[in-house]
């Protein structure tokens, strides 16, 4: 019975692994997108030419913004505080 129990606990570190692992894969390939997306959008509002400074510098501060959340949530993850 014990070496039932023991299969299990590792099948089970085997799943959670796998699972941290995925995570952290979208985690990064999301966090590429929207670092693709504010270019897009930049490039976006350098081409209308209709209030560029102002709009330019909106979507680049996101972009700064969306730098500093990740670092953020990064260090949430490894104090292990995220909600």
């Amino acid at each position: 019975m014990e070496n039932i129990e023991n299969l299990v606990l590792e099948q089970l570190r085997a799943l959670r692994n796998e699972i941290l692992a995925f995570r952290s894969e979208n985690q990064n390939e999301f966090s590429e997108i929207k670092h693709r997306l504010t270019r897009v959008e930049s490039s976006i509002a350098s081409m209308r030419g209709e209030s560029v400074g102002t709009q330019e510098d909106v979507y680049r501060q996101q972009g700064v913004i969306d730098v500093i959340k990740e670092r953020l949530q990064k260090i949430e993850r490894r104090l292990e505080i995220a909600g």
